[in-house]
């Protein structure tokens, strides 16, 4: 499969995992980046969707760190969410 596919119906690019040294990943093309507004060096963060898709996103620290405290906050507090709910 051609590395530069080009977009589907629908504006879906369709990408091949490739083998890159020892792992597994996709070769975003340039074209592709710049539509996203992605360049190189960028963290991005993969989100499983609920349809089995994912998502990808701009890593945020900020909100990488709320989520973290919000994850916590309602495993220290599980019951008295629980109650609070009923």
């Amino acid at each position: 499969m051609n590395e530069r596919s080009k977009p589907e119906a629908g504006g879906a690019t369709v990408l091949q995992i490739r083998k890159i040294g020892n792992s597994l990943g996709l070769i975003l093309p340039k074209e592709l980046l710049a539509q996203l507004g992605f360049s190189e060096g960028d963290q991005l963060e993969v989100v499983r969707q609920p349809e089995g898709g994912v998502k990808l996103q701009r890593h945020d620290d900020q909100h990488a760190r709320a989520m973290a405290i919000a994850r916590q906050v309602m495993k220290d507090y599980a019951n008295t969410m629980r109650e609070l709910a009923k």
